[in-house]
Parts: C-alpha cells; structure tokens; sequence
C-alpha cells in the first residue's frame, strides 16, 4: 500500500464534529493498509481571531510573539484529532513543526522551510501509528516557533511529502476539486480531471484560492504527485478530485484553454510623464520594491517629447501604501507630470498549455471582451496565459463570457 500525506483545511476541521468527520475518512484509508501523514491547518477563522487579539494589544506587534500566538491554533488542531482517531481505536501521534524539526529561515510570519527531519515520522508509521503534524509552522536554528504565512499548510504538506517521498499528497479543501473557473460565477463551470503543474501555477499566481501558490512551487520542484479533494465527499464513493500531473497527455492537447482566473485583489497605478531615459523604471519600481511591495503587471508607453507614462498593478491592500511610496520619491528619484491611481480594478487570465501549438487565442479574448463592451487597460502574457485588467465592475461578466467563448462547459473531445 502507499504512503499518503492529507492535508485537511480550516473548514474541514472547523467544529468537533467535523473533525470527527475527519477522524473517520482517515481509519478508512488506514484500514486499506495506507501510511497516513495528517496535516491539519487551524478550525477556521481560529488564526484571524488570534491574530486579532494580538493587534488589540498592538497594532504593530512583535513577528516573533505573533507567531508564537499564530502557531497555536494548528496545535490545537492537532490534538483534538489525534485524540478523535484514538477513540476510533487507533494509533495516533500528533506532532508541532518543532517536535518534527521542521526546520525555516527566522523570516518570522512568512519563513521558509530549509529542511526536515523525517526520523521521527518513519519510526511511528512503521509501528503503524497515523502521524499527526500541524501545518503552517516550524522552527528556526536557535528554536523560535515560525510560521509559513497565509495558506502555510498547504506548503507544509507537500513539504512533508517530499521529505517522506510519499507516493500522493492528497489537498482536502470544500471543493471537489480544480474547476474551469469558479462554479458560484458561472454554474457550468467544470471539475478537471487533471491539470498541469504550470496551469496550476499560473492560476494560483492569478488569484485561485484551491492551492497556495508556494505549496504548488514547492510540488514543482520536488515532483510530488498533488490531487485536490472535498473533505466533505463519503470516502468510499467520493470522486478522484483534480490530479495535478507533471505530463501532458493526449486529452489535454485537444483543450486548448483549461480555465477562467480572476483576482479582485487589485490597484493599478500610473505614472505620468516620466522622462524616457535608462534606468527610469528602476527609479520608481526600486523604492516599492524596497518598501516590500509586489508589483505585479508593467506596461510602459513612449509619449511625446521625451516622456513616457509607466503603469503596473499591485494588490489592493497595498495601494495607499505604494501611492504613499511614489509621492516620496517624485522629485527624488524621478520626477513625473503626475500620478494617479485606480483600486477599483481586476484581472481576468485565460490559462492554458494548448496555447503553445495554437495561434489566434489573443484576439478570441479581445473580441469576447469588446464584443461586450469590455474595455481592456494592461494586458500581459506567458507562454500559457493572457491577463487583461479590466474594470472592477465587469469582472463576473467578463469571466461568464470568457468561458463560453473558449467552451469550457463542454468537456474535451477524445483523440480518436
């Protein structure tokens, strides 16, 4: 039999009864002889609360104490599980980042696994206990508690996975799966069966919530197998969820396009009238970039005499705070006509690997979108994904007629 790692969400194990729930999907895959590595985030909305109690003693609290106070909820978790398995009868052991010595970077409240030692694991599963470790956490070389950040127990998983070698990490999420976009916009949005590592990539990038984008970089990298999976499904009838493989196969040549992506989360800015000369865009995108703030989407255009305007993209959350940036630089580093902004913006991307042997993808979006009166202001692409930024308001129409337009209710036709 196999050794799986489970990683199971906040809502999967959001009350006592779900994560009895819980408890009885994995004695049934223990009772099919499986090794079972169980990741659990914390009961949802648990790490908002206590992050929340933190910022009520400070609005700028200590990283290293607001970690201690984040890693808990997944200790929790964690308990209460191996406690459930154990009145089922079973072998459980339940494990904190730091008693497996999973070991990070001290980049407190975003820190970054550097390495695991999986001597502890191996002894238990080979007893066949189920092993129990909390997602989202670890240790840094002098022993301080860290944490991943926001979706951390995803990169724990598949972490953990790889360490192990494990033949599957299995995602349990309330979906059933990755979808052609999402069902709540366009209810004949698909399950796919299958999806590639870089189609995944670029639609966690995008704004997909179904993985975290560092737990799909780390799959990547270290080529584990990733199936995403409802918690919520009866375990001895529940589908095979969305398998995202390393291969292209036949079918997935035929669907030239896979998925809608969307992120509301965004602000462009603009800066008007910079002089057009090397080195100026490093002068306004090197203080944002030294401010910590991503930018995403760039476009510049080469005006009249000598100027030229410099547009990007970054999150919303992060808007005042880079306008704040540039409007203290303007005089400094680079001097400007003016600078505007809009956080009232979104980005639409259709995904895909077909794009790389079909032509004529680009216009078939533009036309879709002007054909309704869409008015496209950035656009930018990969070898398997254009984005459009677009209007707020637009967006749930924009992603109802991508979808039709590129047929994605329909599943791919068969290869003869």
């Amino acid at each position: 039999m196999a050794l799986i790692v489970q990683k199971y969400g906040g809502t999967s194990v959001g009350s006592i009864e779900r994560i009895r729930n819980v408890a009885r999907r994995v004695a049934h895959f223990h009772g099919q002889g499986h090794q079972l590595v169980i990741v659990p985030s914390a009961m949802a909305g648990e790490t908002n609360r206590l992050l929340a109690m933190a910022r009520e003693i400070s609005p700028d609290p200590n990283p290293r104490e607001l970690d201690v106070v984040a890693a808990t909820g997944e200790q929790v978790t964690i308990g209460l599980l191996a406690i459930a398995l154990q009145e089922l009868g079973l072998r459980a052991r339940s494990y904190t980042g730091g008693q497996v010595r999973i070991l990070t970077d001290n980049s407190y409240t975003k820190a970054r696994i550097l390495d695991i030692d999986e001597a502890n694991m191996r002894r238990d599963l080979a007893d066949g206990t189920i092993v129990i470790v909390a997602g989202f956490q670890g240790v840094d070389a002098d022993g301080n508690i860290t944490t991943l950040g926001r979706g951390g127990s995803d990169t724990s998983g598949v972490a953990l996975a790889a360490a192990l070698k494990a033949d599957e990490c299995q995602i349990y999420t309330d979906v059933d799966g990755v979808y052609t976009t999402d069902p709540r916009i366009v209810p004949e949005a698909r399950r796919l069966d299958t999806v590639t590592f870089e189609e995944m990539l670029e639609m966690a990038s995008l704004g997909s919530k179904v993985l975290q984008i560092r737990s799909v970089e780390f799959a990547g990298k270290y080529k584990v197998k990733l199936r995403v999976l409802s918690a919520f499904d009866d375990p001895q009838s529940a589908a095979e969820g969305t398998l995202i493989t390393f291969e292209e196969d036949d079918t997935m040549e035929q669907a030239i396009i896979s998925a809608i992506a969307f992120n509301r989360d965004e602000a462009k800015i603009s800066v008007m009238g910079v002089e057009d000369k090397p080195g100026i865009a490093h002068s306004i995108v090197g203080p944002v970039a030294a401010a910590n703030l991503d930018v995403d989407m760039i476009v510049q255009n080469i005006g009249a005499s000598g100027h030229t305007d410099f547009s990007f993209t970054v999150s919303r959350g992060e808007y005042l705070k880079t306008m704040e940036v540039l409007a203290n630089e303007r005089g400094k580093g680079f001097t400007a006509r003016e600078i505007i902004g809009d956080n009232k913006v979104c980005k639409v991307s259709v995904v895909g690997i077909g794009m790389r042997s079909h032509v004529g993808i680009a216009s078939k979006m533009f036309k879709a979108l002007a054909d309704e009166g869409i008015n496209i202001q950035m656009i930018s692409t990969s070898e398997i994904k254009i984005s459009v930024v677009i209007d707020e308001k637009y967006l749930e129409l924009a992603v109802r007629v991508l979808h039709k337009a590129f047929g994605l209710e329909n599943a791919p036709v068969q290869p003869a």
